[in-house]
């Protein structure tokens, strides 16, 4: 118990948020050993999804000073595989879940006080997004803050690396281990945001990473017919409206209507239990939307955007939410009926 109790004293002495500094004093005060050990007595895991948790004190916790760890982590890492790591940069994103900004904040102080160039988003973004920007930039990789469609009191760190893609095996593991080798985050450095920008190294996402993200959205589009389908749309309280707005809408599809109450990012996510579309009941109210308006379609995203599920008639006056096996089976349809004719083209469902 005493090295437990100790282990905690010296995780709080050491977290930069006085909220969650005060919350673990209040654990070690309690004497609650079961509490104490859920907090302090390991660490989050760190897998191929990066980090997802509740939000709370210490190390089992996602938190400023975990927050702090990881960041130093990723960066010593992609310091030890990666030529030119700091000058090729890491573009760092959030969403709209409690503490996102402030984690994303902490990472690009982190990461510049190493040396690194950050591009960091000043609003919440869609996680397919914050990929592509890493890409497009030619990025070491990318962070996002999110938990993606965990409940509301968790939030989470995903990594992507230089290809844009989410990190694999060895990756993760080089990372815990680095994450390990730091004991407390007095050996973290923190650069202030301001200073950053002042020398060079923080910078805003440039505007053409946008353009070029939506220009490649674009043409993936082999469908050039008729636009009138009526379509209801979710975002489920997440990031993904204004991009799915823009894109529609740019291709002609005006029949869009949005799940007013669940349009715009809320951590609190208070019109459903658990912000999954894959939750039962998680699209009731897109369903109603869909009936009221007799829409043809209807599509959601769950909160960070990266994952997506669709609906369709039932012939009887309902909806039919459709398997990832079947949108994917549609999706190669598509392609072989509209896509390129050229000769030796081959379609993988």
């Amino acid at each position: 118990m005493a090295t437990l109790k100790e282990a905690a004293l010296r995780w709080i002495e050491d977290d930069p948020d006085p909220l969650t500094r005060a919350e673990g004093q209040a654990i070690i005060d309690a004497g609650d050993e079961s509490l104490l050990r859920e907090h302090f007595g390991q660490r989050l895991h760190f897998g191929t999804a990066g980090l997802r948790a509740r939000l709370g004190p210490g190390p089992n916790r996602m938190n400023r000073a975990l927050i702090r760890r990881v960041s130093s982590a990723v960066g010593a890492y992609m310091e030890s595989t990666l030529e030119d790591a700091h000058g090729r940069g890491v573009v760092v994103a959030f969403d709209g879940r409690h503490g996102s900004r402030p984690f994303a904040e902490e990472t690009a102080g982190v990461l510049t006080a190493r040396g690194f160039m950050v591009y960091l988003y000043d609003e919440v973004t869609p996680t397919p997004q914050a990929a592509h920007a890493a890409r497009f930039l030619g990025c070491a990789g990318g962070i996002v803050v999110t938990a993606s469609h965990n409940p509301p009191q968790d939030n989470g760190y995903k990594v992507f690396w230089a290809n844009g893609a989410q990190i694999v095996p060895p990756q993760d593991q080089g990372i815990s281990q680095a994450i390990d080798a730091i004991d407390n985050t007095s050996e973290v450095e923190v650069m202030a945001l301001e200073a950053a920008r002042a020398v060079g190294r923080l910078k805003a996402v440039p505007n053409q990473v946008l353009e070029s993200y939506l220009q490649e959205v674009s043409s993936l589009r082999v469908y050039d017919g008729p636009t009138n389908l009526k379509v209801v749309y979710t975002a489920m309280h997440g990031v993904g409206r204004k991009l799915i707005e823009t894109v529609l809408h740019d291709h002609g599809y005006l029949g869009l209507i949005s799940v007013a109450e669940q349009g715009d990012p809320d951590p609190d996510f208070p019109t459903v239990k658990f912000p999954n579309p894959e939750e039962p009941g998680a699209m009731d109210l897109a369903f109603d939307y869909g009936s009221n308006a007799d829409a043809d379609l209807i599509i959601a995203n769950d909160p960070d955007a990266d994952r997506l599920a669709v609906a369709v008639r039932n012939g009887s006056g309902g909806y039919r939410q459709l398997t990832g096996n079947q949108v994917g089976v549609l999706l190669a349809h598509e392609l072989l009926v509209h896509g390129s004719k050229e000769p030796g083209r081959m379609v993988a469902t």
